[in-house]
């Protein structure tokens, strides 16, 4: 793994916004003195990855990181074998959890034909992009590949299945350890903005967009990828006391310590729209007839309309709270 050089992102103290001071090679400082509560507060980089989650953020979140954490080790997530990292989303048949890369590559294949290309003809330049919900950093290596900068914000850092998984790849990126809703990152700084099968864990759909859409350059582009989406809400709740119902019987724990948003609907996606001015477009991935067909029984079996998961995106028009 070349050495982390993707350093031209300016930081910000991630509750007041005002820049960072640099107090050695790994260390920035909050110095706002003038009502930040995280004044004196210095984040670190750690093993590679740089620390931004605050203090009493880490203890909001130290019951979901542990069941999640827990529930992945169980399943088997993760592998030994640095090939298998480089080779995602293009997992072999015979591996664990082929079913999920299949439609993780479908998306992503999506993502490059109906967007990222176009995008990329447009600028004729590498892009600042910002993979929120990174993971294992697959997508951020991908991208990189593309000779895009990148910077993987998650708040999971071990090495089987979170940020420090960074160490398989060639490509230096950015990896941040930091909540969505907090980003220590200056304004306008991207491009590119990508949910990457992550939104659905946030709290708070409405604060999370606003905070992501500061650090957007004006007619930088949202893309949401791999959230469930349903047209019915009652579809989606349901979604989730099976999921959670399963869990606990599975793994000793609901991992429900968060109450999270789960899912996107068109109404929700609607609210969206007209909170941040923008327009909304949505493509499906294409799917095998063997696959709708999967799909249809597991709704007929479930009761429910099943999920689909939409490639959904839209324009950042200009900055909140400017004139039109």
């Amino acid at each position: 793994m070349a050495d982390n050089d993707c350093l031209h992102f300016q930081f910000v103290c991630p509750r007041c916004k005002s820049p960072l001071r640099w107090v050695g090679l790994d260390k920035l400082l909050c110095v706002n003195r003038s009502g930040c509560s995280s004044a004196g507060t210095i984040f670190p980089r750690s093993v590679g990855i740089w620390r931004f989650l605050l203090p009493e953020r880490s203890t909001h979140y130290a019951q979901f990181i542990r069941d999640y954490e827990h529930i992945r080790r169980m399943e088997g997530r993760g592998s030994s074998d640095p090939a298998y990292y480089r080779a995602l989303p293009f997992a072999p048949a015979a591996s664990p959890f082929y079913s999920d890369w299949r439609m993780r590559a479908r998306s992503y294949m999506t993502f490059l034909a109906q967007i990222l290309e176009p995008v990329e003809r447009r600028a004729a330049q590498p892009l600042n992009i910002l993979d929120l919900g990174a993971g294992n950093c697959w997508l951020s290596n991908r991208l990189c590949q593309r000779n895009h900068c990148l910077t993987a914000v998650d708040l999971i850092v071990n090495s089987f299945d979170g940020l420090g998984a960074y160490i398989h790849y060639d490509r230096p990126f950015l990896p941040l350890q930091a909540e969505f809703e907090y980003l220590p990152l200056a304004e306008r700084q991207y491009d590119l903005a990508i949910f990457n099968a992550s939104l659905h864990y946030a709290e708070h759909y409405d604060s999370v967009l606003a905070e992501v859409l500061r650090v957007l350059k004006p007619g930088g582009l949202l893309v949401i990828m791999d959230t469930p989406f349903y047209l019915e809400p009652a579809s989606g709740e349901q979604m989730v006391r099976e999921r959670s119902s399963q869990f606990q019987q599975t793994y000793g724990t609901a991992s429900n310590s968060l109450a999270s948003e789960n899912f996107l609907t068109p109404a929700r996606l609607a609210d969206m729209s007209a909170a941040f001015e923008l327009r909304w477009e949505m493509v499906h991935p294409r799917l095998s007839l063997r696959e709708a067909l999967k799909r249809r029984v597991s709704g007929w079996r479930a009761r429910r309309e099943p999920a689909r998961f939409p490639l959904v995106w839209a324009l950042k028009l200009r900055q909140l709270g400017e004139a039109g």
